[in-house]
């Protein structure tokens, strides 16, 4: 039987029935492999709590893993429905989301520049810490509601009207989208989302916005996890990473592939729109 060969912009010619084939027997083989692990877990005696916050953890890295960041949001408006100790839900997060994120790494690595992207790395460094200590000794309800409503409609604009795209570059807003990053990452385990806006605005295409977006996420996240740790009352109830993280981590890291795999298919437009939608999500998210 001849295969037709199709050319994707920018992309090596695809043999289309043979693409299909592999790409439905990965699906296939992805979704074998969840159901056997979660019928494993189940067998050992695990509750329906660490069940739900895993299946959370999957779902939340499948979504996020299009455009590269809000990872936290979703999972967080997701794991809260089973867990409701505030600390331990965002290390659920920061570990699973560094492991998503690192697996993005070494899918992007050969676009990932270090000037560029010095100065958000910069700004996040700064305000880990004040994050952290909103976390540990804030309430956060109002700020939760605040930003969901200002990512909501951000995302809502931007979906019916074009996006701005800036021609000069400014290493100071760099810094501050960098810093208001950092704060998010250090309370609620979002980092992502104003240097996503940000990077947006300079139009560049997607695989020049993730190089940016994801290394910086891992780098916030990273010391987020330190700062807990050096913040954190040592000898309380809750002063560990829950046992639990360590079971959503495959579920993660297999959400997530798949989510890169399919974002590599989309146009920058299409990619464009999932990033704001993801936004929307990501709001909500956090009101909720």
């Amino acid at each position: 039987m001849q295969q037709i060969i199709t050319a994707t912009p920018g992309w090596a010619p695809v043999a289309t029935q043979k693409h299909w084939l592999n790409a439905g027997t990965a699906a296939m083989l992805s979704i074998g492999a969840t159901g056997l692990y979660f019928l494993v877990l189940a067998g050992h005696g695990e509750s329906l709590v660490c069940l739900g916050t895993i299946a959370a953890v999957g779902i939340a890295a499948l979504l996020s893993g299009i455009a590269g960041f809000a990872f936290s949001a979703l999972c967080g408006a997701l794991v809260f429905q089973f867990r409701h100790d505030a600390v331990d839900v965002v290390q659920i997060m920061l570990v699973c989301s560094l492991a998503n994120q690192a697996l993005c790494l070494l899918l992007l690595r050969k676009a990932i520049r270090l000037r560029p992207l010095t100065p958000y790395l910069c700004g996040g460094v700064i305000g880990v810490p004040a994050g952290v200590w909103l976390l540990l000794r804030a309430a956060g309800d109002h700020y939760d509601l605040a930003l969901g409503l200002l990512l909501t409609g951000y995302g809502l604009y931007m979906l019916v009207r074009p996006p701005l795209h800036l021609t000069k570059r400014s290493t100071p807003a760099d810094i501050l989208a960098g810093l208001l990053g950092g704060v998010m990452g250090g309370f609620a385990a979002t980092p992502g989302a104003p240097v996503a806006i940000w990077c947006a605005t300079k139009g560049w295409d997607k695989i020049a916005q993730r190089a940016i977006v994801q290394p910086y996420i891992l780098a916030v996240q990273i010391i987020g996890l330190i700062s807990i740790a050096l913040m954190h009352h040592a000898g309380t109830a809750n002063s560990g990473i829950p046992p639990v993280t360590w079971l959503c981590v495959p579920l993660g890291l297999l959400g997530t592939a798949w989510g890169f795999a399919l974002a590599k298919r989309m146009t920058n437009t299409q990619f464009g729109r999932a990033t704001n939608l993801l936004l929307i999500a990501s709001g909500v998210g956090l009101i909720t």
